[in-house]
């Protein structure tokens, strides 16, 4: 029996030929399967790609921490944006127009000294520098933390919360 494989015809049995038949025909199958579910799958990977990157930051009240604790407020109230490691890459980051500085490298940023008074005042009284510190999106957590005791910024609640953040962030820098 004359049998076509595509580009050229052989002689075969008539089983063999019919075999190769059905290959042909499942694999060309096969073929309009797969590219029928591209077609479908492409879309809606393309949509749920194009919602996670539109992350929006829902702004809510400051919830309540241990003012002894600078690990549980970084957890609580930076990772969000500066991430859990500290290195800007929390959740919240995509969605800043400036992205969330590295703080693992202030003391490398500043000749191999933790700039101490520099955080402390960036958290009292916000960024003073854009550039040097990233992006006013940062939240200024003096009148936050005020809020959270007797409203004062000068409170020395507000002074411990500011201190023990501070010393927290140093414990993260890039040896």
């Amino acid at each position: 029996m004359v049998c076509s494989t595509g580009n050229e015809w052989v002689v075969q049995s008539g089983q063999t030929c019919q075999n190769r038949k059905r290959r042909i025909a499942m694999k060309s199958l096969a073929t309009r399967a797969g590219v029928l579910l591209l077609a479908f799958l492409f879309p809606t990977a393309t949509l749920t790609m194009a919602q996670e990157s539109q992350t929006t930051i829902k702004k809510t009240t400051i919830p309540r921490t241990s003012a002894a604790s600078g690990a549980e407020m970084f957890n609580t109230y930076c990772a969000v944006c500066h991430g859990k490691d500290a290195k800007g890459n929390g959740p919240a980051a995509a969605a800043l127009k400036v992205p969330p500085a590295d703080l693992t490298t202030l003391a490398q940023r500043h000749g191999g000294k933790f700039p101490g008074d520099y955080v402390a005042t960036v958290l009292r009284s916000g960024v003073q520098e854009a550039k040097a510190h990233g992006s006013k999106d940062m939240p200024i957590w003096g009148p936050l933390f005020a809020s959270l005791g007797n409203g004062s910024v000068a409170s020395p609640e507000v002074a411990q919360r500011i201190h023990n953040l501070s010393q927290y962030i140093e414990s993260l820098q890039a040896k």
